[in-house]
C-alpha cells in the first residue's frame, strides 16, 4: 500500500468550526491508523476573507483538541511551502502548461487586456471513482462547463490549486465533508489533463441539528466553535471523543472511548453515509464522564480560573477540593462550577411547597430544633456533622428519608443532592443555623 499521506486545508477566515474539526480529527486518526502522515496547509488565497489570527487560531485549537501533525506552516516539512499564497509561482506554472496544450484559454475581461484562464471540459467523457464512504460515483463533462482556473489577479481557484498541491505533496487520500462530491470531477479533469495519479477520495456525511437540518453557523441552538467550547470548560479529551462519533461508529459497543482506541478501532468503512447529528445531550454526557474521571486535585485547578473570574472567595485549596468534590458527580463541564456554586450558597434562602409539605407531613420541628442544638457546639467539620445527623436521628427516634431528606430541606432547600455532611461544612455553621432557625419559625407559624 502507497504511503498513506492526508492534509487539512483550512482558510484562516474564522474560527475552529465543528465540522472543520471534524474533518481535521477524521484525516488525523486515518494517519495514525496506517502510519502514515497528517498534514496541515492554509487555503490563504481567498485575501479579503481572511481574518487576522485565524491561521494561528486554527492551530491552536486544533493542537488543543490533541492533534499533532507532521508538517505545516508552523513546522515546516519537505513538500512546502505550506501557505497557497506562497506557491503562486506553481499555479502560474501549470496554468500556463495547459495553455500551451490548449487544454484551457484566456478569457479576456471586456476591454481590458487582463484575463482569466479557462480550462476547457472535455466532450464525451466519465468521470467515475470510488467513494471510500460512498462506494461508486459517476458524473459527465456534459454537466460541466468551462470553469476558470486563474483569476484575472493571477490567483488560483480552489478546484485548480488544490489539485496541484495535493499531487506535489503526494496526498494519497482525501477525507472531507460531502459538499466537496460536486467539485471532485473538476479535479479529475486537473490530473488527467497532467497524466497525474489521483488520490483516493471519501466524503464524509453531513452534520444535522436535532431538528435534522444541516448544521449552520447561523443556528443559534448549538455552540459551535471549539474555542466556545474550550473556554467553557469541557474537556479536550471528551470533544475528541465525541466528534470522532460524528460520522463513524467503533468497532466494539462503547462510546467513551480514549485518543488511542479510537485509532487502533478507526476503520473507514464504519464511516457512515447517514447524516451525523449533534446532539448536545450525548456531548454533556460524554464530557461528564471524563469529568468524573478527574482526580479532585487536576479538577480543582482546572476549575479555580472560572470561580476566580466569577469573583468568588476561594478560602483555601482544602475548600476549593472540597467544593469540586461535592459538585464533580453533577458537573457537565468544569465551567459549570460557578453555577452550581451560585445555586448551592443562594442568599435568599427558599424551600418549595413540595419540599416545605414533607417537613409538615413528617412533623419535622422536633428534629430540627435538637439538630441546631447539637451543630451550634460543634467544630463543623463534613465528619462530625456526619456522626451528628446519626445522633439526632437516634435522639429523635427518626430515620430514613424524615432524617435525611428533612434536615436536607431545611438547610438547603433541596429534597436531593451531594453528600449533606460535606454541603453543610461548606456552607459554614453561620448559614446552617440561620437556615434552621428560618425552616423552624416558618413551621412554627404553621401549627
Amino acid at each position: 500500500m502507497k504511503k498513506v499521506r492526508v492534509r487539512y486545508a483550512p482558510s484562516p477566515t474564522g474560527l475552529l468550526h465543528i465540522g472543520n474539526a471534524r474533518s481535521a480529527l477524521f484525516n488525523y486518526v486515518f494517519a495514525r491508523h496506517f502510519g502514515g502522515d497528517f498534514i496541515v496547509r492554509i487555503e490563504d488565497t481567498d485575501v479579503l476573507r481572511n481574518v487576522e489570527g485565524g491561521e494561528a487560531s486554527q492551530l491552536n485549537y486544533l493542537s488543543w483538541l490533541g492533534l499533532s501533525w507532521d508538517e505545516s506552516p508552523d513546522k515546516g516539512g519537505n513538500y512546502g511551502p505550506y501557505r497557497q499564497l506562497e506557491r503562486l509561482e506553481l499555479y502560474t506554472k501549470y496554468a500556463e502548461e495547459l495553455l500551451e496544450k490548449g487544454l484551457a484559454y484566456k478569457d479576456f475581461r471586456e476591454d481590458s487586456d487582463a484575463y482569466a484562464i479557462r480550462f476547457k471540459v472535455p466532450s464525451d467523457v466519465t468521470y467515475q471513482f470510488d467513494d471510500l464512504v460512498r462506494g461508486t460515483l459517476k458524473f459527465e463533462s456534459k454537466d460541466v462547463e468551462d470553469w476558470i482556473i486563474m483569476k484575472d489577479n493571477g490567483i488560483p481557484t480552489y478546484n485548480f490549486a488544490v489539485v496541484i498541491d495535493d499531487h506535489f505533496m503526494e496526498i494519497s487520500h482525501v477525507l472531507r465533508g460531502e459538499e466537496h462530491i460536486t467539485n471532485t470531477p473538476k479535479q479529475l479533469m486537473i490530473y488527467d489533463a497532467f497524466g497525474w495519479e489521483a488520490p483516493q477520495f471519501g466524503h464524509m456525511t453531513i452534520i444535522v441539528n436535532e431538528e435534522k437540518k444541516k448544521l449552520s453557523k447561523r443556528d443559534k441552538n448549538v455552540i459551535q466553535f471549539i474555542s466556545e467550547y474550550a473556554q467553557m470548560g469541557y474537556l479536550p479529551e471528551a470533544m475528541f471523543n465525541f466528534i470522532s462519533l460524528l460520522g463513524w461508529s467503533p468497532s466494539e459497543n462503547e462510546e467513551i472511548l480514549d485518543q488511542k482506541a479510537i485509532i487502533e478501532q478507526f476503520d473507514p468503512k464504519r464511516l457512515s453515509k447517514a447524516p451525523a447529528m449533534f446532539d448536545k445531550d450525548k456531548l454533556a454526557y460524554i464530557n461528564s464522564r471524563y469529568v468524573k474521571m478527574l482526580d479532585v486535585d487536576t479538577l480543582a485547578e482546572k476549575a479555580r480560573p472560572f470561580l476566580e473570574k466569577a469573583d468568588i472567595e476561594i478560602k483555601d485549596d482544602a475548600w476549593l477540593k472540597t467544593l469540586v468534590g461535592l459538585f464533580q458527580d453533577r458537573m457537565s463541564y468544569i465551567g459549570q462550577i460557578v453555577e452550581l456554586y451560585q445555586a448551592f450558597f443562594h442568599e435568599h434562602f427558599e424551600i418549595d411547597d413540595e419540599a416545605y409539605q414533607f417537613l409538615v407531613e413528617n412533623q419535622s420541628l422536633d428534629l430540627l430544633n435538637a439538630f441546631k442544638a447539637l451543630l451550634e457546639t460543634s467544630s463543623f467539620d463534613a465528619e462530625e456533622i456526619q456522626a451528628l445527623i446519626k445522633q439526632v436521628g437516634k435522639d429523635t427516634n427518626t430515620k430514613g428519608k424524615p432524617l435525611f431528606m428533612g434536615l436536607r430541606i431545611a438547610t438547603t432547600g433541596d429534597m436531593h443532592g451531594p453528600s449533606l455532611p460535606v454541603a453543610l461544612a461548606l456552607l459554614g455553621k453561620e448559614i446552617v443555623i440561620k437556615r434552621l432557625e428560618q425552616t423552624m419559625n416558618r413551621l412554627r407559624g404553621d401549627l
